[in-house]
């Protein structure tokens, strides 16, 4: 079920979908369908449940219906948008068929192709469904692949430049709240598959944090240089080969040590390849691979921690 917390403002709708503000305060007046929350100010908050509604209506006036005949459409159907647009098929269902059909133009150098079934999939889920469940599937199914040599580099390459620029183009977006803590993203030493990274950093974006990634490539002494600058709460690091995690976990236990008060967490594909012991010495810092994994993860730092990441 789509989120009831109002997180987006007006603006950050109007450039994430496309839509004239003026054309969402209007259809706001004439119909009782879309009514954002507002914060303190008065301002307009929408949910990612109101994202999915403009999102199916601007997608039926896409398809020639008028915005009263899409709406009405809706009211028929109680207002039930999961039911009524996935009809005898589950989103989960709908979802991995869309994960399928994006893999299969990727891995044919379609773009086209894959412009059109992402732009499906963002009309019938929401940003959060179709970047951390589609888009995050498909990451593992594409690394997967890759390390198997069922795809070749450039296979991998193309889809992960084309994933990596919509994933970014959705970060872009997303409104960040002033009182959450800054949080600094990065690769493992020597690791050079951003896209682990990108879906975890879109996850903490939506959860409101700011957050600096900084990607692959950067020298362990620069960081230090920015941890100085921009005092973060968390850093987040990300690694998917198995051959880079030994001078990652090494580099971190210096981090940790030198930024006793920083949070450090690590994901990535990669952690699967560790043993249970170093699992063990490393609880704390692993975050996991799923939406869950990540929501626990926060979860127990801000039970736990002296500096928590969620401020009540």
């Amino acid at each position: 079920m789509a989120s009831q917390e109002g997180k987006y403002n007006i603006k950050a709708v109007s450039k994430m979908l496309g839509i004239q503000a003026g054309t969402l305060r209007a259809w706001e007046r004439r119909y009782s369908i879309i009514q954002p929350k507002r914060n303190e100010a008065g301002h307009r908050l929408y949910t990612d449940e109101h994202i999915y509604i403009i999102k199916w209506l601007m997608n039926k006036i896409k398809h020639g219906f008028t915005i009263s005949q899409a709406v009405g459409l809706l009211d028929h159907h109680g207002n039930n948008i999961d039911e009524f647009v996935m009809e005898n098929s589950s989103q989960k269902d709908l979802a991995v068929q869309l994960a399928d059909e994006l893999l299969a133009a990727l891995l044919s150098f379609q773009e086209n192709k894959a412009k059109e079934v992402l732009d499906r999939a963002f009309s019938l889920f929401t940003i959060e469904k179709v970047t951390i469940d589609i888009l995050g599937s498909l990451l593992v199914k594409i690394g997967h692949m890759w390390e198997n040599q069922k795809i070749t580099v450039a296979h991998e390459h193309y889809a992960t430049s084309f994933l990596k620029a919509k994933i970014g183009n959705v970060i872009y977006h997303l409104p960040v709240d002033g009182y959450r803590p800054k949080v600094l993203a990065v690769c493992g030493l020597k690791e050079t598959h951003e896209l682990g990274l990108l879906i975890f950093t879109l996850y903490l974006r939506q959860k409101g944090f700011e957050v600096i990634y900084l990607g692959e490539g950067i020298p362990p002494e620069d960081l230090s240089v920015v941890i100085d600058e921009i005092d973060p709460k968390l850093l987040v690091v990300s690694c998917t080969m198995e051959e880079h995690l030994s001078d990652t976990l090494k580099w971190l236990e210096v981090v940790e040590k030198e930024y006793p008060c920083l949070q450090i967490g690590l994901g990535g594909l990669g952690i699967e390849y560790l043993s249970n012991d170093i699992k063990t010495k490393f609880k704390d810092m692993i975050i996991g691979n799923t939406k869950t994994d990540w929501e626990q993860w926060i979860h127990k730092k801000r039970k736990h921690e002296k500096r928590p990441l969620l401020n009540h």
